[in-house]
């Protein structure tokens, strides 16, 4: 029995030897050479898959019972409000950077402390696949050689050269951009004229507008242009001395740039975001070309009912030319519009008479509506 037990002893001693052995071995490696870090951390997959799962259970959950006085059971606790179902298929919570695992990789695959990679499309695309917020980096934004030296006296000024950085798109200069087509807002010998003139009855001036705000004893001071692009509409009310940012994307083209260098602020944020803007904090919401037809009719409830909790009472909602299909506007849109509530100042139709609004029955909208200053807490 002694022998035995001198055996294990030394088969013991032998395991730990062997263990020690094996973690000197293993801190000597990492010391020497690092492994390489896996394209989305352990942690993160935890996280994301975590919320994932809990969306996939939420939206399998059904109702079972009609509501009654009795005290909900923990299995009716759970069970997910209807509005978190139709959200969650409209548009993503939480876990849409764990669906685009490929651009997220190539995203954060970058040397922490040193130059960001420029990767602005990359950005651009994962944002527009709902992952927003963008994690953040341990990197230093790239910056132009030749930053502006002070902010333009005038929004309107022609774009100065060099002040942005456009190496990922055809066109390397803001120039460039001014010759491809007026209506991508760089040229400002075309901007300088918009939102100021009344051609149709589609046309709303600002003078008009800010003339009818007064009439109606409201005062319009902080506005969000949502869909802005270049910032035009923010310049022409910076000019009125009427505070407008403006949220945008970079589709195909600088408009954050061009926003910033005009001395306006932008909001690089989608249309399927909440907005980033506290309760009842603006007394304007102006939705431009970007809001119009092409978004789901549920997304765009959302996002009408989004503009609601942002705007004070009292504040205006403008539709600046939304356009869809005749019937459309008839049947879905009003009575969506309608829903609000909200008062109407100025409402117009009039026919899209380019060859796509001709060959598809299409109709232009534009619409000043009124927020109720007071709703009944009643319903």
């Amino acid at each position: 029995m002694g022998f035995t037990m001198g055996l294990n002893l030394l088969l013991l001693l032998a395991m730990v030897a062997t263990n020690i052995l094996s973690l000197y071995h293993l801190s000597s490696n990492i010391q020497s050479k690092p492994p390489a870090p896996p394209p989305v951390p352990d942690h993160l997959i935890h996280q994301l898959s975590t919320i994932r799962a809990t969306i996939n259970h939420l939206t399998s959950l059904q109702p079972s019972t009609p509501p009654s006085k009795k005290i909900p059971s923990a299995a009716a606790a759970i069970a997910a409000p209807s509005d978190l179902l139709i959200y969650t298929h409209i548009a993503p919570i939480g876990s849409s950077c764990k669906d685009n695992p490929i651009l997220l990789h190539q995203y954060m695959n970058y040397t922490p402390f040193s130059l960001c990679p420029n990767d602005a499309p990359i950005a651009e695309d994962l944002i527009l696949r709902g992952c927003h917020p963008l994690p953040r980096r341990r990197c230093f934004s790239r910056t132009p050689f030749s930053p502006p030296a002070s902010l333009p006296a005038d929004p309107f000024s022609p774009l100065p050269e060099k002040t942005a950085l456009l190496n990922h798109y055809n066109c390397k200069t803001f120039s460039c951009f001014a010759g491809l087509k007026p209506e991508m807002g760089f040229d400002m010998r075309v901007e300088k004229s918009r939102y100021l003139n009344y051609r149709t009855d589609l046309d709303l001036p600002i003078s008009q507008l800010l003339q009818l705000a007064k009439s109606a004893k409201s005062v319009i001071r902080l506005g969000l242009d949502i869909g802005g692009g270049t910032g035009t509409f923010a310049a022409q009310m910076k000019l009125q001395n009427v505070t407008v940012v403006t949220t945008t994307m970079n589709l195909g083209a600088p408009y954050n740039e061009a926003v910033a260098i005009r001395g306006l602020v932008p909001l690089h944020a989608p249309l399927q975001q909440r907005l980033p803007v506290f309760d009842g904090a603006v007394d304007l919401v102006r939705c431009g070309h970007a809001v119009n037809r092409w978004i789901p009719v549920t997304s765009m409830e959302f996002l009408f009912f989004d503009v609601d909790r942002v705007l004070r009472g009292g504040g205006y909602l403008l539709l600046d030319h939304f356009f869809s299909k005749k019937m459309d506007l008839d049947k879905v849109y009003t009575p969506l519009i309608g829903r609000l509530g909200y008062k109407k100042v100025k409402w117009a139709v009039a026919n899209k008479a380019d060859a796509s609004g001709v060959k598809n029955g299409e109709v232009y909208l534009t619409a000043l509506l009124q927020k109720p200053l007071i709703r009944s807490t009643s319903k």
